[in-house]
Parts: C-alpha cells; structure tokens; sequence
C-alpha cells in the first residue's frame, strides 16, 4: 500500500465515531467448531443480512477458506455478491422465486427455496422449457407459518416427477432456542415424516440452537447462522462460540454534572450524585438500540472506560451517549479515548437485552459510519 493510502486509512480511523472490529478467523474458527460438533452432517452458512451486518465479502471467504461450500442467502441481490466471490460454492436463495426471475437464478447458478405451490410451478416449467436438469430446494412449513408449503401440499407433492431436480428439503424451527420446549419435538417428528416421503433427498432443520442442543435435528444437512458470527443462540447457558465484533466509540467530551440533574431527551434519568460523564460519538443511527439506554426505573447497557465496566447513562441519542465514568479516577478518562461498547466480555446480546431485543438484531443494524477493521483473514 502507498504512504498515501496508509495515512488515509489511518485519518478515516481518526475521524469515524467508532471503530468496529471484525475477527474474520473467529468466524472461520466458529464455523469449524460447529461443522465438528454436527458431523456427519454437512454443514453450511447462513450468510444473510450482509453475513449478519458484518459484511458478506470477506465474510464468505473466511468461511470458504473454513471448508464451507454451502451457503444461504435470503435475497437475489446477496447470492449475486456471493457469487463474485466463490463462484464454485452452492448458494441458496431462502426468501424464494420471484414472478419473472428463473432466469436470472440459471444464469448465475444459484438454486431458490421454493415455499409455496406457484413458486414450484414457475420453477418446474421454467427448467422445462429450458430443458436443462435445474435444481432447487422444497421449504414445508412445520410450526412457523411463514413462507413455505403446508404438510398437506408436501404430502401431494412427494413422489412427484418434476422437471427440476430437488436438491433439499426443508424447514426451521420456531423454538429452538429454548430446546425444552415442546414444540421441538414435535416440528423434529412431523419434518422427520415428510422428509422421509422426499426419498433420495436431503433434509434439513437446524438452525444454530438446534445444531447446538438438538442432535435429532441435525439430519444430512445444518444452517448455522448468528452463531458463526458469535452470538447466543440459546435463550440459556452459557456463549461457546468466540466471540466476533469488537465496537470502539470515540469520546468526544468528558463533564461534570451535580446531583439532580437530568441525563438524555425526556429527561428519564435523574443522577443521584455528582458525576463525571463522558460523551461518545455514535447512536442508534449507528444501530445501538436506543431503549438499551438507562432510566430511573430501569438499568441499561454498559461500556467499557478505562478498564472497567460503566454504566449508560439516560436514552441514547441518534449521534450521541453518555456514559457514567464517575468511579474512575480524575483524568483517567480525557477527550480522544475509546469506550469499548462491544468486546472484552461484552456481547452483542449483552447490548441488546436492556433494550428488548436480540442479538441478532443488533448485529444486522451496525451501522455504515463506522470505520472497519477486518483481521484475521
């Protein structure tokens, strides 16, 4: 790299709100662990939402350079970018067969999932008329009432002569988070009965939860997805895949403020002693989930300021957070330093539960203005 870019790259650091970090190895060591804990199964990648918002580029040939050579997408546009780069991999598309596009999935080999009786019959007439052996993946419903086949219209289909090869049969989990529940069991036995009708065919049901505390589910084929990228996929228990996302916010203002005063927008946080705040350069613009702030009534996220854990304080803003770092020593914390809101012990989920939501949502939504590191690849 020329002197000119090096410094470029070094002043687009300097200038972002926040620096996240991306451990490409620990998404290729994630996925061996999985592979090896769903053996004899083949394992594949769910690789949607951008690799889950963490980019499906370098993404996928981390995993590629793993051992992975199947992976899911859940739009066209993202099998396209998948295909630039492995143009050998076997690539399904989950959200199906738009009217009109058959062509388009021939002409860059990728196979749609098929879900509903009009998609199978645009397929099947397209390789028709084509007259080439196209291939494609059955998706059946078995407790999620989204898109797929009902078990009656699986039934009517298995045995059926098609013009296209199916490759896989499918479907996923509405609980598998929670293995105890008692829906598990009976989504593993009713796809285990339609499945067998698919003779010749692969099945597949598990999603992360499921590979990881599922062994009935795994079948010939398994979709991991958030756990690659080193989120929880159990409700329970502890975290084992490494961790991924490393997200450094810029502070921008360390202040005094008295006891009494108000912290954020609707004034929800009262402090409780004089405090040392600092103010960080990122918001939910950046996809930190605004409710994961803190209120009177309620603890919100924390971030890591010199070495320790400290709490949010108030709502977070679009652009902006305050974080409480009175317990730190006068001068400890100054103008120009990084509060750590993801890693060294903290999770996406960590960030996403005081707000109400998961992991992977928090993952999907990190933000484009941060400046990107990809190591390890």
């Amino acid at each position: 790299m020329s002197q000119a870019g090096t410094t470029r790259a070094e002043g687009a650091a300097l200038e972002a709100g926040g620096i996240l970090t991306i451990d490409l190895a620990a998404i290729a060591a994630n996925y061996r662990d999985l592979a090896s804990r769903a053996a004899p199964a083949h394992c594949a990648a769910v690789v949607k939402g951008d690799a889950y918002g963490l980019g499906i580029e370098p993404a996928v040939s981390a995993l590629a350079r793993a051992g992975c050579d199947t992976f899911f997408v859940a739009l066209f546009d993202e099998a396209l970018k998948l295909r630039t780069v492995l143009p050998e991999a076997t690539v399904y598309v989950l959200n199906g067969l738009h009217p009109g596009t058959a062509a388009a999935f021939r002409d860059i080999d990728v196979e749609p999932v098929l879900g509903s009786l009009a998609e199978i019959e645009e397929w099947d007439a397209f390789a028709r008329e084509a007259g080439e052996k196209l291939t494609a993946a059955i998706h059946i419903d078995t407790g999620m009432r989204r898109h797929g086949l009902a078990p009656t219209e699986a039934e009517a289909l298995a045995g059926k002569s098609f013009a296209f090869e199916p490759s896989l049969v499918m479907s996923h989990f509405a609980c598998a988070d929670e293995p105890a529940h008692p829906m598990n069991k009976k989504q593993i036995k009713d796809f285990r009965a339609l499945a067998a009708r698919f003779k010749g065919i692969p099945a597949s049901l598990a999603n992360s939860p499921a590979l990881l505390a599922l062994p009935d589910a795994r079948f010939d084929l398994v979709r991991p997805g958030v756990a690659l990228y080193g989120g929880r996929a159990l409700l329970k228990g502890d975290n084992p895949m490494r961790p991924v996302v490393r997200l450094e916010l810029r502070i921008i203002q360390v202040r005094e403020a008295a006891s009494g005063d108000t912290v954020g927008y609707s004034a929800t946080q009262t402090l409780k002693r004089d405090s040392r705040i600092a103010v960080v350069s990122a918001g939910y613009a950046d996809g930190i989930p605004r409710a994961s702030g803190s209120t009177d009534k309620k603890k919100g996220a924390e971030a890591i300021v010199g070495g320790r854990r400290c709490p949010i304080l108030g709502r977070i803003s679009m652009d902006l957070i305050s974080i409480d770092v009175t317990d730190l020593p006068a001068g400890a914390v100054r103008r120009g330093d990084f509060a750590t809101l993801l890693g060294d012990g903290i999770g996406v989920d960590d960030l996403a539960e005081p707000g109400g939501t998961v992991g992977y949502e928090v993952l999907t939504r990190l933000g484009r203005r941060y400046h990107r590191v990809y190591k390890g690849g």
